[in-house]
This record gives structure tokens, sequence and C-alpha cells, in this order.
């Protein structure tokens, strides 16, 4: 996947008038996070749960490079667009990266982390906002044909 690819769909999606801010960039971090393999995606709206931030970003990756490797990604992508990255929190060596984008909070975890500090339990009373299936990374070999629709919230590994 080139970065000219990247750049033309994040950009897409930070420009799309079906995502209001900071919505948008939340749906950004997800496609690129999606893309690079992350996985076990959810969106949380937390505008009536916290005051921390209107949209919190939660996902698993496989190994601590590969979280260095997405969030660095996420806060390039999201600085290119001019949207704000106050902090990344975590990013040596560590089971839980935080990006702080000011509206949206992204976090990256391990798999085990992620079980741990258990973010999903915490914040179960957040709606969900549904992650288009097209955010998803997929091979031939994937069936790209369910629709995440089909997922509960609790149940939300592709």
């Amino acid at each position: 996947m080139g970065n000219a690819y990247i750049d033309s769909n994040v950009t897409k999606i930070l420009e799309s008038k079906d995502f209001d801010y900071p919505l948008n960039v939340a749906m950004a971090a997800t496609w690129i996070i999606g893309n690079v393999k992350g996985f076990n995606l959810k969106i949380l709206d937390m505008n009536e749960i916290s005051s921390l931030a209107d949209y919190f970003v939660l996902a698993s990756t496989d190994n601590t490079i590969q979280a260095q490797a997405i969030a660095d990604e996420v806060a390039s992508q999201l600085r290119k667009n001019q949207r704000e990255v106050k902090s990344i929190e975590g990013r040596d060596n560590s089971d839980w990266i935080l990006i702080d984008a000011g509206d949206v909070i992204i976090n990256l975890f391990q798999e085990t982390s992620r079980e741990v500090f258990n973010l999903d339990s915490l914040w179960k009373d957040a709606p969900i906002i549904k992650i288009p299936q097209s955010y998803y990374y997929s091979s031939d070999e994937t069936n790209t044909s369910e629709d995440s629709d089909s997922k509960t919230s609790s149940d939300s590994y592709f």
C-alpha cells in the first residue's frame, strides 16, 4: 500500500460530507488502522459519557512494532491534513499507545493488554459507531461481502 493511496483515502474521509468533525478524524484514524492490519476496531461515541473526548477509537495490534508503526502513520496523516495531534503516550515498548488528537483519543493495544485494561467494558454504555467494512484490510482470500452490521458490539473481530 503506497503513500499516495493512504494520503488520498485519508483526505477523502476527512473532507467527506458523510462525517462531521470530529467523527471524520475518528473515521480517518480507523481507516488507517484497519488498512495496516490493525484489528478489533471500535469507535465509541463519548459525547454523553465523558468530557475526555467526543470519540474513542479502540484497536488491537499483533505486537509493539506494529503498534508503533500504526501510531506513527495515524499521527503523520493527521498532521499532513492539518489536524491536531496533542501527544502520543506509550510509544516506546508499550502494550498500549494512546494518541490524543484533541476531540478524538486513539487507543492501540496489544490484544492481551486490551483484555487487561478492558476499556470496552469500562465504556460499555457508550454508543458504538458503525465502521464501514471497506475500512478493514482484506486480501483476495478474505470474504469481504460480510457487512459489519451482522456483528454484535461485543463481537467486533474481523
